[in-house]
C-alpha cells in the first residue's frame, strides 16, 4: 500500500484519466497556455470590470500562477511549495456548479485549490478540473494520446486518499499535508521575506537591466518617429515580451510609416485586441499580425470622427444631468472599444429624452458619473462619481443624485487630499530606500497606498535599495526582480 507522494498524484490522475494518462507525453510551455484557453477565457480579468474585488483577486492569482508555471519549465527544478490560489470563474458553456461553489447573482463562482503539481500536464489538468472546465481538448496537444474520447473525465475526488503519518514516518517521505498546514501557520512577515527573497530579486533585476535599456531606447525611438503621446501596457508583460511587441511595431513602421503617423498625437496601448479604446486610445492587440495592426492605422480617421461624436454625446448627456461630467475610469471599468462605449452612451441618452427628467442648469457642475451596462440601481462610488446604470429608473436616478450630491463633493474632495498626500509619501519612500521605482497596481486605492508607505517609512530595509518595488495584495518576486509586497504588510501576520 505504500508509495510515495509522486505515485499518489499520478493514481489520483489515472482515476480521473484511465483511458488516457498513461499514454500521455509532457507538454511545451506553448502547450500548456493553449491548453490553459478555457480557464483563462473564464477568469479574465476583462470580464470583471464591475466588480473590482473580484477582478484584482484573478489579476493576483493569475500572476502567481505565471511564476508557478515558468518555475515548473526552468532546467533543475527539484519541487515546489504548495500554492494556495483563488479565483472567480464565469459561467461559461463549459463551466458547472456540480460539486462546486454555486454561481452568484453576478455570473461567477469562487474556486479555491492548491497547487503542488511537478510538471505542466498535471498542473493543466488539476487547474481544468478544479474550475470544473473540459479537458478532451487537451488531447489534440497529445500526439500520443489514446483515440479513445474523455468521456469518463470527472472533477477531482474531493477526498482524496490520505496514508496513515506511520507511513512517512518508516519511510522519511514528507507528509504532503504538514507542507500545507506548515505554508499557512508560518507568519510572513515584510523584513523575514525580503531576507528569504531579496538575493533573488537583485540577480533577476541585474539580469534584466540590458533588456530594460533596450525597452527604454525602443519606446523613445517610435515616440518620436510616429509623435506618440504615450506608449502602454494592458497587462503586466515581461520585459522581454514588451521589447517583442515594440520590435514588431518598428518594424511596420519601417514598411508604412505615413499610415503609421494617422496615430499622431495618440497613446497607443498593447492589450488583448485590436482597435480604438473608449477614451481614445488605439489598441494593439498582440496576437494579430501586421495587416490587421495596418488596417487598423488606416481606418483612425474614422475612429477620429466617431471620438469627436462620442465626446458631443457626452456633452449632451451633461447638459440633461445639470452639468454632471460623463467619464470612462480605465481602472474601474470593463475595457470597451470606441464602438462599444458609444453604443452604451446613445442607449442613455435616448432614454433621458423620453424621461424628460429635469435638473437645474449646472447644480452638479464638478461632479462625475460613469455608465454601466450590468448594474440596474445606482450608487455612489468611495472616490466621489456615481456608479449610474444604462437601464435604471429615471426618476430614480434623479432622486438619487440630488439626495447624493452633496456626499459626492465631499468624496472627490478627501479623494484629491489623499492623493496629494499619497504623492508626497511615495517620493518620501523613493527617496528614503533608494528606489529605482516605487509604484503600485492599479486596485490599489491611495487610502491602502497611503498606509503602506507611512509604515515603510518607520523601516529600515536595505533589500530595497535600488529596486523596482510594486505595492500589491501579495509577495512575489516578479520575472524581471521587481518586488511585489502586500499594501497590509506588518512585522507579523499580515491584517486580514
Amino acid at each position: 500500500m505504500f508509495c510515495h507522494l509522486r505515485p499518489m498524484r499520478r493514481l489520483c490522475l489515472e482515476k480521473i484519466f484511465p483511458h488516457w494518462f498513461p499514454f500521455s507525453r509532457a507538454l511545451s510551455g506553448a502547450e500548456a497556455v493553449n491548453a490553459l484557453r478555457p480557464f483563462y477565457f473564464a477568469v479574465h480579468p476583462d470580464f470583471f470590470g464591475q466588480h473590482p474585488v473580484e477582478r484584482e483577486i484573478n489579476e493576483n492569482s493569475l500572476k502567481r500562477l505565471s511564476v508557478y508555471l515558468e518555475n515548473l519549465q526552468k532546467p533543475g527544478f527539484k519541487s515546489l511549495k504548495p500554492t494556495q490560489l483563488t479565483f472567480y470563474v464565469r459561467e461559461t458553456e463549459q463551466s458547472s456548479s456540480d460539486g462546486q461553489e454555486p454561481f452568484s447573482t453576478s455570473g461567477f463562482r469562487a474556486v479555491k485549490f492548491t497547487l503542488h503539481t511537478r510538471d505542466l500536464l498535471s498542473t493543466v489538468l488539476y487547474i481544468l478540473n478544479s474550475c470544473s472546465l473540459s479537458v478532451e481538448h487537451i488531447q489534440s496537444l497529445n500526439t500520443n494520446v489514446h483515440t479513445q474520447p474523455l468521456k469518463e473525465a470527472k472533477r477531482m475526488p474531493d477526498r482524496p486518499i490520505k496514508w496513515d503519518k506511520s507511513y512517512y514516518s518508516f519511510t522519511g517521505f514528507k507528509d504532503p499535508d504538514e507542507d500545507l498546514e506548515q505554508v499557512s501557520r508560518v507568519e510572513t512577515t515584510l523584513t523575514s521575506w525580503l531576507d528569504n527573497n531579496g538575493k533573488s530579486a537583485v540577480k533577476k533585476l541585474k539580469n534584466s537591466l540590458p533588456l530594460r535599456k533596450e525597452l527604454d531606447r525602443l519606446k523613445d525611438e517610435l515616440s518620436h518617429q510616429l509623435q506618440l503621446s504615450d506608449i502602454r501596457w494592458q497587462r503586466s508583460w515581461g520585459i522581454a515580451h514588451r521589447c517583442s511587441q515594440l520590435h514588431s511595431l518598428s518594424r511596420l513602421a519601417q514598411q508604412n510609416l505615413e499610415t503609421l503617423k494617422k496615430a499622431k498625437g495618440c497613446t497607443i496601448i498593447f492589450t488583448d485586441r485590436s482597435g480604438m479604446s473608449a477614451v481614445g486610445h488605439v489598441m494593439l492587440g498582440t496576437m494579430d499580425v501586421h495587416h490587421h495592426w495596418t488596417k487598423l492605422f488606416e481606418r483612425l480617421p474614422s475612429y477620429f470622427d466617431l471620438r469627436r461624436r462620442l465626446m458631443i454625446l457626452e456633452d449632451q448627456i451633461s447638459y440633461l444631468l445639470g452639468g454632471i461630467q460623463v467619464v470612462y475610469i480605465e481602472e474601474l471599468q470593463p475595457v470597451l472599444t470606441l464602438e462599444e462605449y458609444y453604443s452604451l452612451l446613445d442607449v442613455f441618452y435616448n432614454r433621458l429624452l423620453k424621461s424628460r427628467i429635469l435638473f437645474h442648469p449646472r447644480s452638479l457642475r464638478g461632479l462625475q458619473m460613469i455608465l454601466n451596462s450590468d448594474r440596474y440601481a445606482p450608487s455612489l462610488h468611495e472616490l466621489g462619481h456615481f456608479n449610474i446604470p444604462t437601464l435604471c429608473d429615471p426618476a430614480n436616478l434623479q432622486w438619487f443624485i440630488l439626495t447624493k450630491a452633496q456626499q459626492a463633493r465631499e468624496n472627490m474632495k478627501r479623494k484629491e487630499e489623499l492623493k496629494v498626500i499619497e504623492n508626497e509619501l511615495i517620493q518620501a519612500s523613493t527617496k528614503k530606500f533608494s528606489l529605482e521605482k516605487l509604484y503600485k497596481e492599479p486596485s490599489i486605492s491611495s487610502i491602502q497606498m497611503v498606509d503602506c508607505c507611512k509604515r515603510l517609512l518607520e523601516q529600515s530595509l536595505p533589500y530595497l535599495h535600488g529596486m523596482h518595488l510594486c505595492i500589491s495584495h501579495f509577495y512575489s518576486v516578479m520575472q524581471d526582480g521587481d518586488l511585489c509586497i502586500p499594501w497590509n504588510w506588518k512585522n507579523g501576520e499580515a491584517i486580514k
